[in-house]
């Protein structure tokens, strides 16, 4: 029924043992530049602003037109590298990111930035959906592929902060054109070297997949869905007329996708790929974790602003100490840890700690210490990050089949675009609205802008430990443990 392993993916065989390495670090690399791409322009939206004269609700726009093309096309990306091939696709949305990118750095003008903004999210789409299936089958021995979903995971989970620091660099010593046009050299020689150190593969054909009415349904669902949250949801409120309407439209579309995916004679995602309990189980995780995580970046870069007076080289340099654990964790140990314990306990251990962490952030005060309020709860949330993600995204793929692993590989990127989008629309809003009532009743500004904040720590903590749940209930634990051999503790010790 099925093209074989070899036609759908670069064989290992096929691919040096150093090759495939450096073939991994390529993959991760397009990967960066696009989690770069949303918290560069984050930070850079204050002068985007001055510069084309946007508005305040407009300027939303510039966000938005790049989460609205990315979170609705992820699915249909990742099952066209199924498709036509995952290097073709992995390229092809290197190519449109990139010519995309150079378009917003010329942009003059509020309607080409947000025009170009919304291509570049296609681009983004197509490159990061097919990622995490090239890695598995790139890596199908389990201690290598835990090693690599690992560097895979820190990209993905630590380019965000990252970010916050390389946007404030180019805003402040150049200007913000720039955070478009470094993607230039980088995305071109991404591209060269994918072509050069990923083998070509052949894919299924769209004979063997084609589902238009699928493909149109489910785009739409998520466009509408992804649009519903950034927009009506966060500005009018969830109850508001055209939120409901939105919000009941986006229930049409998946009640009628998943109709025509019982139906079809070459559905564009088979339902049987949910008989997967760690398939299921990790996408629900996904999308609870980064709720709480992507939604505490953000409100916390806010506190380090409003409250703490911090500028925004200075918050880059605040979410340093998380990226440097998580990546330390996440490349040097979570294959060790994966390995001898197994990916579920792994994750648990790593949930727990994010959601202690923000737990202990609902306690930073008006005149907080960076040391003593802030720090603490940054490092628990590197340790938790650089334990749970890795784990989690090799139990998203280790039940699925070859021919299968760009839609699920689509998919987590799916549940964690849209995650990250309904958190920071749900706790935005409530932070807000908290704080707006605070100081309506008389309370000082930044006593009633921090206790908002607190509130939604509060939330992501339960947002976050009902993801604990789920992995304690649903998850199924690893078969046979793995030891780590002696000499590896040995190395370690060194």
């Amino acid at each position: 029924m099925y093209a074989t392993t070899e036609t759908l993916a670069t064989t290992p065989a096929a691919q040096g043992g150093r090759s495939r390495w450096l073939a991994l670090y390529t993959l991760c690399a397009g990967m960066l530049m696009i989690v770069l791409d949303v918290t560069v322009v984050n930070v850079a939206l204050p002068a985007i602003q001055d510069d084309l004269g946007f508005t305040s609700s407009s300027l939303a726009w510039v966000v938005n037109a790049y989460l609205i093309a990315f979170g609705g096309l992820l699915l249909l990306a990742g099952r066209l590298g199924d498709l036509l091939g995952r290097r073709s696709v992995f390229v092809g949305g290197l190519i449109v990111f990139t010519i995309a990118s150079v378009w917003c750095g010329l942009a003059q003008s509020q309607e080409t930035l947000v025009i170009a903004r919304f291509v570049q999210g296609v681009g983004g789409a197509l490159t990061s959906a097919v990622i995490l299936g090239m890695i598995v089958t790139l890596f199908p021995e389990p201690r290598e592929q835990a090693k690599a979903i690992g560097v895979y995971a820190f990209v993905a989970s630590a380019g965000g902060s990252i970010g916050l620091l390389a946007g404030g660099v180019l805003t402040q010593a150049i200007n913000w054109h720039w955070i478009f046009f470094i993607n230039l050299p980088i995305g071109a020689l991404t591209a060269v070297l994918a072509v050069k150190l990923i083998e070509k593969d052949k894919g299924l054909g769209l004979g063997r997949g084609t589902d238009v009415p699928g493909a149109v349904l489910i785009t739409a669902a998520l466009m509408v869905g992804v649009f519903t949250i950034v927009k009506p949801a966060a500005e009018e409120g969830w109850t508001a007329p055209r939120t409901l309407v939105l919000g009941l439209v986006t229930l049409v579309l998946l009640a009628g996708f998943i109709a025509r995916e019982a139906t079809a004679a070459n559905p564009l995602v088979p339902l049987r790929i949910f008989r997967s309990r760690n398939l299921t189980g990790a996408n629900l995780i996904q999308a609870l974790s980064t709720s709480g995580m992507f939604g505490i970046f953000f409100l916390g870069s806010l506190y380090l602003q409003r409250v703490l007076g911090y500028d925004a080289l200075e918050i880059g340099l605040a979410f340093l100490p998380t990226t440097v654990v998580m990546g330390l964790l996440s490349v040097r140990y979570s294959e060790k840890l994966v390995m001898r314990f197994g990916p579920r306990r792994p994750l648990i251990a790593g949930l727990t700690l994010i959601v202690v962490g923000l737990v202990l952030f609902t306690q930073a005060p008006v005149g907080g210490n960076y040391f003593v309020h802030v720090l603490p709860v940054l490092a628990l949330l590197g340790f938790g990050a650089g334990i749970a993600f890795p784990a989690l995204m090799g139990l998203s793929m280790a039940d699925v089949k070859p021919e299968d692993a760009g839609l699920a590989s689509g998919l987590i990127g799916t549940t964690a675009e849209v995650g990250a989008a309904l958190g920071l629309a749900v706790l935005a809003t409530l932070s807000a609205t908290r704080s707006a009532g605070l100081e309506a009743a008389g309370k000082a500004p930044l006593e009633a802008l921090t206790s908002g904040y607190h509130l939604s720590f509060g939330i992501a903590a339960v947002i976050v430990a009902a993801a604990v749940v789920i992995a304690c209930t649903l998850m199924r634990p690893a078969k046979q443990p793995v030891e780590v051999a002696e000499e590896d503790l040995a190395l370690d010790a060194a």
